[in-house]
């Protein structure tokens, strides 16, 4: 969220991937350009940091250059259940640390959102493409939205043809991280990285001011303070590429910091 949470993650990121020897790193870049949406230049200075994947969510065309940078660079994803025509793709395989395949899903959810296609049909047609363990070690999927329970249904859906389902969009990280009886690991929201002296990384009073007068107030400018960074580490079985273990990450001030035990 904004230059805090860009901020965090340079921060961060680097001994998390060395001392927790991370092999794959997926970033949603929703809020990552002042907000709103994500540019050329800042997915670049991610990939440096070593992320290996970017999602995006309902202001993935908010900065209107990014557009044709999908055409380019397929590391970049949009959610999933868009229109057809629509640039870019939501749905890819990587190749990770040691040759593994890493499938990463990007969908937006419809409840409070935009009237998309149905992502539960969008998420079941892509993994019936790929089978878990064997052509693909792990799967990853980030289901962009408002409503826990959608997001926690899609985790159920879903569960044994996952490694992970995490959810995006509410910049709060949820204290619901647990692996579900068929191996997939889940967390209804991942969290922001971003400033937390704010609501929801924007600055708290012309929020305030939009909830006690109803009145508009145009678009709110992230909250500038030091960032934390929130995130999901999970551990999946080289085997089956379920998932092992699952812990929430947490780094920086204000939020009780957390680290995968």
């Amino acid at each position: 969220m904004g230059r805090s949470g860009r901020d965090a993650l340079a921060q961060y990121l680097p001994d998390l991937k060395r001392n927790l020897e991370l092999d794959f790193v997926v970033v949603n870049g929703e809020n990552a350009a002042g907000g709103f949406g994500i540019t050329a230049a800042i997915c670049e200075r991610f990939f440096e940091l070593g992320v290996d994947v970017i999602t995006t969510g309902n202001h993935v065309w908010d900065q209107r250059e990014i557009i044709t940078h999908f055409a380019r660079e397929n590391r970049l994803l949009r959610p999933h259940n868009f229109p057809a025509a629509t640039p870019g793709t939501g749905c890819h395989v990587y190749e990770a640390n040691g040759g593994r395949r890493v499938l990463v899903m990007n969908v937006m959810g419809r409840l409070f959102m935009d009237p998309l296609d149905d992502p539960f049909a969008s998420v079941d047609a892509a993994l019936a493409e790929y089978r878990l363990g064997e052509s693909i070690d792990a799967a990853i999927i980030d289901v962009h939205g408002e409503a826990t329970s959608e997001k926690m249904a899609i985790g159920h859906f879903v569960d044994g043809r996952a490694s992970l389902v995490v959810g995006t969009h509410t910049h709060i990280p949820t204290a619901d991280t647990m692996i579900f009886d068929k191996g997939t690991a889940y967390q209804s929201d991942a969290g922001m990285c971003g400033d937390y002296n704010s609501v929801i990384g924007s600055v708290a009073a012309p929020w305030v001011g939009k909830f006690t007068s109803k009145m508009p107030s145009g678009r709110v400018p992230p909250a500038e303070g030091e960032g934390t960074l929130c995130a999901v580490f999970v551990e999946t079985d080289d085997r089956t590429g379920l998932a092992r273990h699952a812990a929430p990450v947490v780094r920086g001030p204000r939020l009780q910091n957390r680290w995968p035990l």
